[in-house]
């Protein structure tokens, strides 16, 4: 994800699993490769056994800083003693300890890429409330260097940017002095035991193939000048002291196991009872304010109602009220005229019947007298011929000619 935002893999994904979908991958995040044929290894900052729980994430690669071995040993055993022997015993049950770790880098990189550690640090701080505390711790990666012990706002101005670690320094003005003594006489303890087998590695001359936890036991020159006898017995009693040693530290172990199981067990089944418990309240807070919220907007859901109601009357009346203005803006003569139409038409249907039998009666004798006149001309006509020619016709009483 920080080579490749774009990217639906999951965190703490596996390198071969990212190389086929990943874009650019190593080119802002170190690679188990980047460290392969060189001197460094790499070195948790914060160590996997702070956590209680399995935490892949402390094995992740941005959880990691490139650390020579005798470095890495040296920086996982102070923190391990600063843990049990100073910081948790002075914080209660350890539930209210946080702890931060870093590494500020230097100019070196492992094959021009991976930054080398200038120094690492660790910030603890105790947030119990009246007695409280903080404390910071570097150490360089100069071989002879200890652990030192500082003050959370020394170490903020030794980190780049100088941030501000904890909020309100970790409660600055209640921390408990006295916790902090007791813590800083067992850090002097730790850095004086750290000195002590710095001093006995540089000065053993054991073989390279030993670890260098081997360099604190005696030199062999002791065993060489110590009688036969002496071997001889050494010889029988370091298997039975090695047997009730592998036998103390895997009962202590198993034991230590066993309380962490327990704890965890505890811490869960807790909870799980408080979960549900907070569920199971919230769920019944939330069931009576819906039955509450129900019952308060009846009244108001009634109200709506009542206003709608009397809104479609008002509606109703103000269409009775355009109707009967509109009704009463027609014409008073109009209506007059409308309600006398059928009378005046009736009434009217003699007349024209009589002026309709009349002008037949007119056209019947135009016709006649027109018919008549026709033919009187016609026989004056033909009477003004037949009195020039000289023909005189008579007519006698028969009516004949």
């Amino acid at each position: 994800q920080i080579d490749d935002p774009t990217s639906n893999l999951e965190e703490v994904t596996d390198e071969a699993d990212a190389i086929a979908s990943v874009n650019n991958l190593g080119s802002k995040q170190a690679l188990s490769a980047d460290y392969v044929d060189s001197d460094y290894q790499r070195g948790q900052l914060y160590p996997f056994s702070l956590g209680s729980d399995l935490h892949v994430a402390t094995f992740a690669l941005t959880n990691a800083a490139p650390m020579t071995p005798s470095f890495r040993e040296r920086w996982y055993m102070n923190v391990n003693s600063l843990m049990d022997r100073a910081l948790s015993p002075q914080c209660g049950s350890g539930e209210d300890l946080y702890i931060l770790t870093g590494a500020v880098p230097s100019d070196r990189r492992v094959h021009g890429k991976v930054s080398i550690p200038a120094f690492v640090w660790l910030a603890a701080c105790c947030a119990v409330p009246g007695s409280g505390w903080a404390m910071g711790f570097v150490k360089h990666t100069r071989d002879g260097d200890v652990i030192e012990d500082v003050m959370v706002k020394e170490l903020e101005k030794l980190l780049p940017f100088n941030p501000q670690l904890f909020r309100d320094n970790c409660g600055e003005t209640e921390q408990d002095t006295e916790r902090m003594k007791k813590i800083l006489e067992m850090v002097n303890q730790v850095q004086d035991e750290e000195r002590t087998v710095q001093s006995e590695e540089g000065a053993s001359a054991l073989p390279s193939a030993k670890s260098e936890r081997s360099a604190l036991l005696p030199p062999e020159a002791s065993e060489e000048r110590s009688s036969f006898l002496g071997k001889f017995m050494g010889l029988l009693a370091t298997p039975i002291i090695r047997l009730f040693q592998l036998l103390y530290y895997l009962a202590v172990g198993i034991l230590k196991n066993m309380m962490y199981f327990l704890w965890f067990v505890t811490k869960q089944v807790i909870n799980g009872i408080e979960s549900g418990l907070y569920r199971l309240g919230s769920a019944t807070v939330s069931y009576f304010l819906a039955i509450g919220e129900e019952l308060a907007s009846i009244p108001w859901k009634v109200l709506k109602v009542m206003v709608k109601i009397i809104r479609a009357i008002l509606r109703i009346l103000c269409c009775l009220l355009k109707a009967v203005c509109r009704v009463l803006g027609i014409p008073v003569r109009v209506l007059v005229d409308v309600a006398t139409f059928p009378v005046h038409t009736i009434a009217a249907v003699p007349i024209v019947c009589k002026d309709i039998a009349v002008g037949l009666g007119g056209t019947i004798s135009l016709l006649f007298d027109a018919a008549f006149g026709t033919m009187g001309g016609l026989f004056q006509v033909l009477f003004s011929i037949c009195k020039r020619i000289g023909y005189k016709v008579t007519f006698d009483n028969s009516g004949e000619f």
